[in-house]
């Protein structure tokens, strides 16, 4: 018997999924959710600066077709009190407290660029909470060139407010056709939910970010070999913000892990080709 195919409705789409909180240690932590609840879910972490808007609103719909999905802010971060923190430490262990507090014993984790780092980071600090570990557009501790993120995206994003263009078309995507037609397509779904949207960062808080993630790459290799679960890693085979070398890298060091990588895709290559990752990461995640 072949299953019908299920169909998102529109409570079921990111764009309608209202603003929830959690508090942990007087500390409101804001998150999406979405999805059929029951089994393991799926927590998404995003790259710097990045809010609930952010999250690629074609790629949570699909996997929340069969995955309950929950979108979280970290920490000073969008709706989410506090301030944000100096280091990944920081964030896993905030993210960590935030699955506790929701109630779940055994999580999937997706995390992209930022996201990954602090992903990575649960998995060593918490081995039996991770179920399945998905880590796009990132790189390990102490990783090529992860220090410079900063000094890469900072002409970029100048190039952005010269040229009155949102700055992930530079930093995310590569400058070929294909390239600038999958930014565009991006930044318009980034603009499909019209209502109750997130905060935008504040300066202060893009900057700390920044620095956790200086800090990450200045850091001494971590011992991915301790990371026993099976491992999905993706990137664009053009990344300037965390080079795809590090994508190699993770491939290489973590016992169980699977490399994907897209082509004519920079650091956004999940984004540009998520008509087939989505199904990559549902048979990585179902499996």
């Amino acid at each position: 018997m072949i299953d019908a195919p299920m169909t998102i409705t529109s409570t079921n789409h990111y764009r309608y999924a209202p603003n929830r909180f959690v508090t942990v240690d007087a500390i409101r932590f804001a998150y999406r959710e979405l999805g059929p609840h029951g089994g393991v879910p799926l927590i998404l972490l995003n790259h710097w600066g990045a809010v609930l808007d952010n999250f690629d609103p074609r790629i949570v719909d699909e996997l929340a077709v069969s995955h309950h999905i929950i979108a979280l802010d970290y920490r000073g971060i969008g709706l989410s009190d506090g301030v944000a923190p100096l280091t990944i430490d920081e964030m896993a262990l905030d993210v960590i407290a935030v699955i506790s507090k929701l109630g779940f014993a055994t999580v999937d984790v997706l995390g992209f660029s930022l996201g990954g780092f602090v992903a990575q980071d649960i998995a060593l600090k918490a081995p039996g909470l991770v179920r399945k570990l998905i880590l796009t557009g990132t790189g390990p501790a102490g990783g090529t060139g992860i220090a410079r993120v900063g000094a890469v995206s900072w002409p970029l994003i100048l190039k952005g407010m010269l040229t009155l263009r949102d700055p992930k078309t530079y930093l995310f995507f590569t400058s070929t056709r294909n390239g600038r037609r999958a930014a565009r397509d991006f930044l318009a779904r980034l603009k499909e939910r019209q209502f109750d949207r997130d905060k935008d960062p504040t300066p202060r808080a893009f900057l700390r970010q920044l620095a956790a993630i200086k800090a990450w790459g200045r850091q001494a290799p971590q011992d991915l070999g301790r990371i026993r679960i099976p491992v999905l890693v993706a990137n664009g085979d053009n990344d300037i913000m965390v080079p795809t070398s590090n994508s190699r890298d993770l491939a290489q060091r973590i016992p169980d892990a699977e490399l994907v990588l897209y082509a004519d895709a920079g650091h956004g290559g999940i984004f540009q080709y998520h008509t087939e990752f989505v199904p990559k990461a549902l048979a990585f995640l179902g499996a």
